[in-house]
């Protein structure tokens, strides 16, 4: 693998770079998306709302009606209040309107006292390991980066909550430098203002010293690119796509070992 993904370097016939140049075009920050990039969701959203009820005395919903009305729920939120509410309403708040319209499109109706019941349940599993898992790789490659005195952030499409607990209860936050959630920011990838926030919480007013990693071709790299980032692009889930992205010249790896060859292709350390 290494062999097909890193070039041999031509010895001798080089000419000099000054140092100048050379520090400039070394990374000064690496950022990473959450989902997909260094976390998964584990299970099935239907599975949490079941069990959810189930503890509370009702009846276990149906799979199919619920996700169908939490997909429905869910746009209508994002729609009329973007970004998780921004400064409008709470995380808590946002999602507590987002699963109660998702079982009322289901067909089910609950007294306001068993939903809250019900919806706290759904809350809490949602804060923690039985919704979310890490790639084995993520924590790895994290302190290898920190390791090389590059700073490290979080650039998501999330709310302050994965700050706070979910990145946290894998173990990240020791590496984390700063993150950058859209929630705090009222936009949301590939809105450039979100990659412009991470670049001044990184310090960096060269944006060619900042890498973004990510998951999405649209919200990540394109929108890292926007801004003159570099970007590559984490193929974890094998796109039928992504073959085509590395004919158009984009980068992609599949996990975050190949990420480190590619980094080091690139001269980049």
């Amino acid at each position: 693998m290494a062999a097909s993904l890193v070039s041999r370097v031509a010895r001798g016939g080089a000419p000099r770079i000054p140092r100048e140049q050379v520090l400039k075009s070394k990374l000064s920050t690496v950022t990473l998306d959450v989902t997909g990039t260094i976390i998964q969701f584990k299970g099935e959203l239907g599975d949490i709302y079941c069990l959810a009820a189930r503890r509370c005395g009702e009846e276990c919903p149906d799979y199919t009606k619920v996700y169908n009305g939490f997909k429905r729920s869910y746009q209508e939120m994002c729609e009329k209040y973007p970004c998780f509410g921004h400064n409008t309403m709470p995380t808590k708040e946002w999602w507590r309107r987002c699963v109660f319209m998702s079982f009322e499109y289901g067909g089910y109706h609950y007294p306001p006292t068993t939903f809250e019941q019900i919806f706290q349940r759904i809350y809490s599993a949602f804060g923690s390991t039985r919704a979310y898992q890490a790639f084995d790789d993520s924590l790895p490659f994290m302190n290898w980066i920190k390791e090389r005195n590059i700073k490290l952030g979080i650039v998501s499409n999330e709310t302050e909550r994965y700050g706070d607990g979910i990145l946290p209860m894998f173990g990240f936050d020791e590496a984390i430098d700063f993150t950058v959630f859209s929630k705090n920011v009222g936009v949301e990838k590939p809105d450039p203002k979100i990659f412009q926030v991470a670049a001044r919480c990184a310090g960096e007013e060269n944006p060619s010293r900042i890498l973004h990693i990510g998951d999405s071709l649209k919200k990540d790299y394109y929108g890292a690119r926007s801004v003159g980032f570099r970007a590559l692009l984490i193929d974890r889930f094998h796109s039928p796509d992504a073959e085509k992205w590395r004919q158009d010249g984009i980068a992609v790896c599949r996990d975050f070992e190949e990420a480190k060859l590619w980094i080091q292709d690139q001269h980049l350390l």
